[in-house]
């Protein structure tokens, strides 16, 4: 069983995603109910969930904040980030401080209890709208994608080709690869490449198991860091 906690200050919110989870997942024991930060560190030590699902925007102290407190406390504790908002610093800020995902609030119930049970297996949760700005932020001081350039190709593309470790994949899976590095999602993928959306994922799943990376975000880090090598 997954026990989670709730820290919400939109009581409407946090009770629907409660009466969400509880009908839906079996496999989900919500624990309780914060109202802000500070009370959601006091439940963390009372309570001891398994995963956090924390807004950001909350007053007295938000979810930025208690993050950083319960990681210093309780760095077993997965802490799930929901915003309505994909703003760059409180991101970058969430994942620094140890947050192990970052998801918009318009998601389907079907894709938080996903997302939940990937993130209780150890695997980063991180909304591709959000992927794709990480990726915008870490292109600006070095390639600007441009599918023009080189017979079409696009900088990820070549960077592709310059990345170690990528025999094991198929020429498709480069192609994956390369989107993915470029900030789109598997829906942009699928209509870049003409392919269906589940086999956009089965390759993804693929390219995770190849290259032994657990997200997207590895994948960006992948290709910042192989940018600046260059």
């Amino acid at each position: 069983m997954i026990r989670v906690l709730i820290a919400d200050d939109q009581r409407l919110f946090g009770e629907s995603l409660s009466t969400t989870l509880r009908n839906y997942a079996k496999d989900i024991d919500v624990v309780g109910l914060a109202s802000d930060g500070a009370e959601a560190i006091e439940l963390v030590g009372r309570l001891s969930p398994d995963i956090v699902l924390m807004d950001v925007f909350m007053p007295r102290l938000d979810g930025v904040e208690a993050t950083r407190s319960i990681m210093a406390r309780w760095p077993a504790v997965r802490i799930l980030m929901l915003s309505t908002y994909d703003e760059d610093t409180k991101v970058k800020e969430a994942l620094s401080l140890g947050a192990a995902g970052y998801l918009l609030k318009d998601i389907t119930p079907v894709e938080l209890i996903a997302s939940i049970r990937a993130l209780s297996s150890g695997v980063m949760q991180i909304s591709p709208q959000i992927v794709a700005r990480l990726m915008q932020g870490a292109l600006a001081e070095g390639d600007v994608p441009d599918r023009r350039a080189q017979g079409g190709r696009s900088a990820a593309s070549r960077l592709a080709d310059s990345l170690t470790g990528l025999d094991a994949l198929t020429s498709r899976e480069r192609e994956v690869l390369a989107l993915i590095a470029d900030g789109f999602d598997n829906t942009h993928i699928a209509s870049e490449l003409c392919l269906a959306e589940h086999t956009v994922r089965n390759h993804v799943s693929a390219i995770y198991a190849k290259l032994e990376v657990q997200d997207r975000f590895q994948i960006i880090q992948m290709a910042k860091a192989a940018r600046s090598d260059r």
